[in-house]
């Protein structure tokens, strides 16, 4: 409603002064306030917040009449009076300083042009040079208590128990004296005829006020008691009539609210009494009570002191109390508090220490609410005064002005059917338009840095959309927008704001015309002709109608009050208006779809229908009367009705599912009469006239309602959301009237209501709602403190020091679980359900589960008494009709403590149940989070076993993560560590769970020169050796406790698991698996090398390889490279029949290929042997033997196996990271080449047959694994599906010695020969290949096996060459691989085979042909 922004102001006094102010009192409308001190009367203006005249007591006089006491001024603002010690009543004439006379003048800087062509330009604008002249003082000889400005009169109440009514001018009629004595008090008018009266000897009239609404005096009697009293006739006469509140002995002071004709009365105690009069007995009834809860504020408790003043804003929506120990705070009408300044960083500094609440002796509100004039008291004065080097010749004047801006709600309830949040103060708007990325406008200027980003919310949409979450709620900040200063400097104060449904157009209208502001092109459209805007006053207030702003005005040229409809995208002038002319004056308007409904002064309602039409170059409006509803029997005051709305919303709404076309049209009017909501329906029993149906006798929904929100949008699937009407209610929260369906198009239950009234608390205050999204927004009050930033000066703090920095935060609300709850606790399931329903979607509807069951349980579980009727058990039965029940329980178990646990799982179910429901619906996470309960609620060994159960099924699904949180869980059961479970550890994930991720900035040579290793010098007892430094605490981590059971169990299932990969040939998962959980691959591998370590089928291993790293079958081309073209023309493709009739022809003569081109040195690569090859090594070494025909290009393979077929070759490259250089490492004067076509050709084929460059890091890597490891047989499936020659050569040159056993040398031949058959009739992509591992294969064949020694895989046999001391590794320190969440594997087995710099040993720099110097570095 009302927020507090920035710090204070403190006013300067021009004139020097020993004494300090203490009581100020606006004028009527607040451009003057008189500010008293003891000998002087000041009048200061309100913008400019100047000093505009001060009259000065002679000391003469003044010690006749006394100091000043109060003042109050005239309604016309042209006399003050002031009330002296003495018993005088001094007035003062208000007198104009005569033509061309200002004080103050606004200074443009070069080039501005000042408007000074405006009549009445300098009156608002200027301060005005008044002067104040002293009239005859009266004297009633008695000391006056309070006073009170009437319309013609001023009433005075004096300490000898007399009420005295005199006129403004001292002489007419002289002067009327009532004593209290006389005037009958009772507790209603009925039994004032009884006679009971109260003895009123001896007390007078400590404070009062009158209401306008009530037609009375509210008033505060020394003995503490409180009164209203009534004239019995039209003017105050003898003719008064008192009833008083019971109970009540300790009033301090009294304040009216007129709008909601209530009378609030401050007391002793600290609390605010707010009192209704009930119209047809006249009591006093108690409406609610305004206090400091100590829940928010526990050490407040009767610490305030007595209340000492209250005052409501001047548009009576929010009201302002101090107490006389200091301290502000603001309540709502009806209670709902909004800012105190007595705890937080109002009351504590930065380092802690109290500081003393700010002590007010009086305080008033400016104009419109926007300001709060504040007089500290003598002591605060002190404190705060000469801070600053203030000049010489001002003074501290002991004035604070505080700045406030204000809901739009507040002055135009129209914008309560928009889902934005509007809020205005002085000079700027507050809007919570979404993400500026949305917004369409092309401009890109950037917002002002203090200022928040300007946002949008993409282009104005029709009226049946919704804005969506993501604009309203994803940007946390506000778009200020400043208003027009040349608007504001001849129309200031702004009075009323809109804005329209898209939330891309604001209008603003101050004192005179009005101007608005387009989002998109951030430009403020003014009138051009500034008399048209001079010449009009809004009264009703504005707002917008398809493009069009209308406008209840008051014309002063034709003394008319109008309906004027401005187009938004001409020029802001009244010819481009559509103008209809009103018979009263409008207070109120509103519009719904393409009606305009306008309550108006003589408290009657019109109804209009509105028409856009596009005869014209512009589009026009048309407005027609459609009827007319006088209220005059229900409405007292026409200022008593606070909004007016039309809407769809009747009682009825069992009709709404069968004719959704009457959902469209406006069947209420429902009024805020009070606080009241009065809903009036149309009248369908008689005739159908269609839009003029009468209206039935008004109905009463709800009271204390502040504000109402309604839409006009419909949505079969939102029906109870769109159809409902949301109330605000201060104190009490929100209410919603919710429609009741009948399911299925049934028809209703004749007992059934046709709606509900369902009351819920929520956290915030609300401004808007939207509908769809089940959300509430609005704001709140937040705090930043400064007073570290200076320190104090001479012993005095600054106004940063004493007061924190006041901002305003959007805020926002679910309440859906509030009211799923309610239908629950009302039996209405069925309702709950259907609503749920209809918001499953929404992002945070699992938090809406989880919160309803949270509070239910919170309530039930911590209840003292015994509950006769749960509603757990109801709540979480109805939990279960969603999916996300599961994990909706186990959120909220861990979110409460433990002691409600047991409460929480009688009502859903056994946890050990739910985790096996998790177990089973796949959901691993939830799972989880209930082995949590588990290990809390149960015996060490269920958890064992559960837990059992969930890491089996994560290391199933791959789910490493979950695998490494459990094999902590595993090991803390058995340590007893739970309570404080092991941090989880920090590292980044790696990006997929299909990349090892173990290499970066390493350079690995995984294969050696055959020739380097001699025959029979291979020792398969080599085992694996730990590694130091930081890669190996993952390893660490199982060593370190290797003879607690626990760790043992774990690394039993981690060996099942791994022997389950490897049985099932899921290689690229075993890498996952190792890399992922820190696994000794190598030391388990070398144990299970001749158990499941074998490979019993090399051609399915292999396609499972090519399967499962996404490796392309190798193709072979239909030709050789030759001369491309023959013949001017290609030569046809051969066909595959031809490749497989020459396949065996070509295997033979590759028998007789030179053995250099395989042997040759690799320190270059085989581009730049191309030159030096004659014909006949051309073809053996790029063509590997295919069949000798002129064509060269790329052919697909059309092969029997569907295997052969995974991708093409095209698309695998063209996800592969070729165009980073990763395939072809070429020396530097590659670039001298000059590549013939042919070779381009050949570069494409090896290209195209290769796999994607991570998959070729991860085979290699675990072809290194394999190869320390010992296993033969996996090395060479490896190597024949990377087609590396020197892996064959160096596997065939370790089968050569006599530890191999010869079970390994047979299942390598007869893999061989397998994959060679194998390849000649389904893959003739591998046959090159296979011919130049022939020599190989040959030698295989050929070597007879030896019988070999049991002794030679003793541990002591250690003559093999690998077993000698390797070239080390980088060391520990050094090494940049990734640790992966603290379960590092070894980067760089002991076998270093690369150095730091990338570079490859000098023994490993002779490879094989076709090797090349490959860098396995993942980029």
């Amino acid at each position: 409603m009302y927020f507090l922004t920035g710090w204070p102001r403190r006013l300067l006094c021009p004139l020097k002064s020993e004494e300090q102010p203490f009581h100020v009192q606006p004028s009527s409308q607040r451009f003057y306030f008189a500010v008293l001190s003891e000998t002087q009367l000041s009048v200061w203006f309100s913008r400019p917040s100047v000093l505009i005249v001060s009259y000065i007591e002679s000391a003469k006089a003044s010690s006749q009449f006394g100091f000043y006491q109060q003042a109050e001024w005239k309604q016309d603002d042209s006399m003050i009076a002031v009330a002296a010690a003495n018993g005088y009543i001094l007035l003062f004439d208000v007198v104009g300083g005569g033509e061309d006379k200002y004080l103050y003048e606004p200074v443009y800087s070069k080039g501005r042009r000042g408007v000074k062509v405006t009549p009445g330009y300098k009156e608002e604008q200027c301060a005005p040079a008044l002067s104040l002249e002293m009239k005859r003082p009266m004297d009633l000889e008695a000391p006056i208590t309070s006073m009170l400005s009437l319309q013609e009169d001023l009433l005075v109440s004096t300490a000898d128990g007399y009420l005295h009514i005199l006129h403004w001018d001292g002489i007419s009629n002289g002067r009327k004296a009532i004593s209290l004595c006389s005037v009958p008090f009772s507790l209603d008018l009925q039994s004032a005829r009884g006679g009971l009266c109260l003895d009123l000897k001896g007390v007078y009239i400590r404070d009062m006020t009158y209401c306008v609404t009530l037609d009375g005096f509210a008033v505060v009697l020394n003995d503490g008691r409180l009164g209203f009293i009534t004239p019995l006739a039209n003017r105050i006469t003898a003719d008064l009539q008192g009833v008083w509140a019971a109970d009540v002995t300790d009033g301090t002071c009294v304040a009216v609210n007129n709008k909601y004709r209530l009378v609030t009365f401050g007391c002793a105690s600290g609390s605010v009494l707010v009192y209704s009069i009930d119209t047809t007995t006249g009591s006093m009834q108690l409406s609610h009570k305004l206090e400091l809860s100590p829940k928010h504020y526990p050490d407040v408790w009767n610490k305030t002191g007595a209340v000492k003043l209250i005052r409501w804003s001047p548009d009576y929506s929010v009201a302002m109390v101090t107490w006389e120990c200091g301290g502000l705070s603001l309540w709502s009408v009806f209670g709902a508090h909004l800012i105190c300044t007595l705890g937080e960083d109002f009351a504590y500094r930065s380092d802690g220490s109290k500081k003393d609440p700010i002590n007010i002796s009086s305080m008033s509100w400016g104009a419109e609410g926007y300001h709060l004039w504040v007089i500290t008291s003598r002591e605060e004065t002190e404190l705060v005064e000469n801070m600053e080097e203030a000049p010489a010749q001002t003074q501290q004047a002991g004035i604070l002005q505080f700045h406030f801006i204000k809901s739009a709600l507040t002055v135009n309830p129209c914008t309560s059917n928009q889902e934005q949040v509007l809020l205005h103060g002085e000079d700027r708007l507050y809007l919570t338009c979404g993400d500026p990325a949305q917004l369409p406008s092309s401009s890109s200027e950037s917002p002002h840095p203090h200022n928040l980003p300007h946002g949008g919310e993409g282009s104005p949409s029709s009226n049946s959309t919704s804005q969506g979450l993501s604009t309203l709620l994803g940007y946390k900040h506000w778009h200020v927008v400043q208003i027009h200063s040349t608007y504001l400097e001849s129309n200031w104060p702004i009075r009323f704001a809109a804005i329209d449904t898209a939330g891309q157009c604001i209008a603003v209208a101050g004192r005179r015309g009005f101007a608005h502001y387009s989002m998109s092109t951030r430009k403020w459209k003014l009138f051009g002709n500034i008399t048209q805007e001079q010449n009009m006053t809004v009264t009703g207030g504005l707002v917008w109608w398809k493009g069009f702003v209308v406008v209840a005005c008051y014309n002063f040229i034709d003394r008319q009050e109008e309906l004027r409809l401005y187009l938004r995208s001409s020029n802001l002038d009244n010819t481009f208006s559509s103008i209809t002319k009103l018979h009263s004056e409008t207070l109120l308007l509103n519009v719904f779809r393409d009606m305009i409904i306008l309550f108006r002064a003589d408290c009657s309602i019109c109804l209009y229908s509105m028409e856009r039409r596009h005869d014209g170059p512009n589009p026009s409006a048309s407005v027609e009367l459609l009827q007319e509803v006088s209220m005059s029997r229900y409405i007292p005051h026409p200022a008593l009705v606070v909004s007016v709305t039309l809407t769809s919303v009747r009682t009825e709404t069992g009709i709404t599912l069968k004719a959704p076309q009457q959902a469209c049209m406006a069947d209420s009017i429902i009024l805020n009469l009070a606080g009241q909501l009065i809903m009036l329906q149309r009248d369908r029993s008689g005739p159908q006239l269609q839009e003029k149906l009468p209206f039935c006798p008004p109905v009463v929904l709800a009271q204390y309602v502040e504000n109402v929100w309604t839409t006009c949008r419909s949505n079969r699937k939102k029906g109870h959301l769109l159809e409902a009407l949301w109330l605000s209610c201060g104190e009490a929260g929100m209410k919603v009237w919710l429609p009741l369906f009948p399911r299925d198009h049934r028809k209703p239950h004749s007992f059934l209501s046709r709606r509900i009234m369902l009351p819920f608390h929520i956290n915030i205050y609300p401004l808007a709602v939207l509908f769809e999204d089940a959300l509430v927004l609005g704001a709140s009050n937040e705090t930043v403190l400064y007073d570290s930033l200076q320190g104090p000066r001479e012993g005095r703090e600054s106004l940063e020091g004493l007061f924190p920095y006041c901002t305003v935060e959007r805020t926002s609300q679910i309440y859906l679980h509030h009211i799923l709850r309610q239908l629950l606790v009302r039996n209405l399931g069925e309702q709950a359900l259907l609503l749920a329903q209809s918001c499953a979607a929404l992002p945070y509807f699992p938090h809406v589960m989880e919160l309803m069951v949270h509070v239910v349980l919170e309530e039930e579980a911590t209840s003292r008494e015994p509950i006769p009727d749960p509603l757990l058990p109801t709540v979480a039965k109805f939990i279960t009709e969603f999916p996300l029940f599961l994990q909706t329980i186990v959120h909220c178990a861990r979110k409460t403590e433990f002691a409600l646990w047991n409460y929480l799982f009688a009502a859903v179910g056994n946890p050990k149940d739910l985790f096996e429901e998790c177990l089973m619906a796949q959901d691993l996470d939830t799972a989880a989070s209930y082995l949590i309960i588990l290990q809390n609620m149960e015996v060490p060994a269920v958890s064992r076993q559960h837990a059992t159960l969930l890491f089996n099924t994560a290391l199933e699904q791959g789910k490493w993560d979950l695998c490494r949180h459990m094999i902590r869980f595993l090991k803390a059961i058995g340590s007893g560590e739970m309570e404080t479970p092991p941090p989880t550890p920090t590292t980044q994930e790696p990006s997929s769970t299909g990349g090892f991720d173990l290499f970066r900035n390493r350079s690995i040579s995984l294969s050696q020169s055959a020739d380097s290793i001699a025959a029979g010098k291979f020792n398969l007892t080599k085992t694996f050796s730990m590694p130091s430094g930081p890669s190996a605490k993952g390893s660490d981590r199982w060593s370190k406790d290797s003879d607690c059971a626990e760790n043992m169990y774990i690394d039993m299932m981690l060996r099942r698991h791994a022997r389950h990969l490897l049985e099932h040939v899921r290689l690229k998962e075993l890498g996952c698996f190792s890399a992922q959980l820190g696994f000794e691959l190598i030391g388990w591998l070398c144990h299970e090398r001749t158990r499941v370590a074998r490979v019993d089928d090399f051609v399915m291993a292999l396609k499972c390889l090519h399967k499962d790293f996404l490796w392309p079958f190798p193709v072979i081309p239909a030709g050789s490279i030759s001369s491309p073209f023959k013949n001017g023309h290609r030569r046809t493709v051969l066909s595959q029949h031809l490749l497989k009739s020459q396949s065996a022809d070509s295997l033979l003569n590759m028998d007789t290929a030179p053995p250099q081109a395989v042997a040759r040195n690799s320190n270059h690569t085989w581009l730049d042997r191309l030159g030096a090859l004659g014909p006949t090594e051309m073809d053996t070494a790029l063509s590997h033997g295919g069949p000798q025909t002129q064509e060269a290009f790329l052919s697909p393979l059309t092969n029997k196996t569907e295997e052969c077929s995974i991708g093409s070759a095209t698309d695998l490259t063209e996800t592969s990271s070729m165009v980073d250089g990763d395939w072809t490492m070429v020396d530097d004067n590659f670039s001298t080449l000059s590549l013939t076509h042919s070779e381009l050709e050949h570069i494409s084929r090896e290209l195209a047959n290769k796999g994607p460059h991570k998959s070729q890091v991860q085979l290699r890597y675990l072809l290194h694994v394999f190869m320390e490891a010992g296993c033969l047989e996996w090395c060479v499936v490896i190597g024949l599906i990377l087609r590396e020659t020197t892996v064959i050569k160096q596997v065939v040159n370790f089968l050569d010695s006599p530890e191999v056993p010869p079970e390994t040398v047979q299942s390598v031949r007869s893999g061989l020969l397998g994959v060679d058959a194998w390849a000649s009739t389904d893959c003739l992509g591998y046959k090159p290949f296979l011919n130049m591992i022939r020599p190989q294969l040959q030698k295989l064949i050929e070597t007879s096996v030896e019988q070999i020694q049991p002794e030679a895989f003793l541990p002591g046999a250690s003559n093999s060459k690998l077993a000698e001391p390797q070239p080390a590794g980088p060391s520990a320190e050094d090494s940049r691989g990734p640790v992966l969440l603290g379960l590092a594997l070894p980067l760089e087995p002991p076998g270093g085979l690369g150095t730091e710099d990338g570079g490859v040993p000098e023994e490993q720099e002779e490879q094989a042909v076709d090797e090349g110097a490959y860098d396995c570095t993942l980029s």
